[in-house]
């Protein structure tokens, strides 16, 4: 045999060899990844329960200077319900609100100037909400101690906020509420995700919340303008009110 012959020969072996090398190296790897596939999931679940990024309280509260000259230091409203509870409130929703404000989306003419985007940057709206879910008003008279100053009694007793007993049947308003409303504002009408908390707000405010729905002067969701209200009379709103002034305790 020639010696060309030869060295081909010797070349195709080692080619062979290689190529058997590689196969062995890649069922190895495979049985390794095996053993890792279970990991993988586990890590990427680990990796979505990392906490977001907190967002800046400080920030927030110094935001919130410019929301205190109608809804008040700690966020209680005012005028008897002219200006809404924002304290305490869901986070989302506050955050929602204000960027339909921003939009046009819900029309309010004294929010809109704040709201723009050069006023009140994208941030700026998670800063502020955040600070504003973060405010717990007590619905029950603070206990004093003898040595507490009167500044201390005076911030104490601004935090309070005691929303009256609504007149209405509270019967009637909780088997509503529970069948058509606590899927979305929660049980305890805490509220969940973007839907509002409902407690501790002001009955006329909501009142009037609810007659623009109906209206359908605001949007009360995506998939419908008037949303289910419409289906109620004057009187169950009313009952339902009656019935969301009783939960108020269940807050502390």
């Amino acid at each position: 045999m020639r010696e060309p012959d030869l060295i081909a020969i010797k070349e195709v072996g080692q080619i062979g060899e290689t190529i058997r090398r590689t196969q062995f190296s890649v069922i190895e790897e495979l049985a390794t990844m095996r053993h890792a596939l279970p990991i993988i999931p586990a890590l990427l679940l680990g990796l979505l329960a990392l906490p977001a990024a907190a967002q800046d309280i400080e920030k927030g509260k110094d935001i919130n200077g410019v929301c205190a000259a109608c809804h008040g230091q700690y966020g209680p409203g005012g005028k008897k319900g002219e200006y809404p509870r924002i304290a305490g409130q869901r986070a989302a929703y506050l955050e929602d609100q204000l960027r339909s404000f921003r939009l046009r989306k819900r029309m309010n003419i004294p929010m809109f100037p704040y709201t723009q985007e050069r006023e009140l940057s994208d941030e700026d709206i998670k800063d502020v909400s955040a600070y504003l879910a973060g405010i717990e008003l007590p619905t029950k008279w603070p206990q004093f101690k003898d040595n507490d100053d009167a500044l201390t009694r005076l911030t104490a007793m601004e935090k309070v906020m005691i929303v009256p007993r609504a007149e209405g049947n509270v019967d009637n308003g909780k088997a509503i509420y529970q069948k058509h409303c606590a899927s979305c504002h929660g049980k305890t009408g805490k509220g969940r995700g973007k839907f509002p908390m409902l407690i501790g707000q002001y009955t006329n405010y909501l009142m009037k919340q609810m007659d623009a729905y109906v209206k359908g002067e605001r949007p009360h969701d995506d998939n419908d303008s008037r949303g289910i209200l419409v289906e109620f009379k004057t009187s169950d709103m009313q009952d339902i009110l009656a019935y969301l002034t009783t939960l108020q305790d269940s807050q502390q």
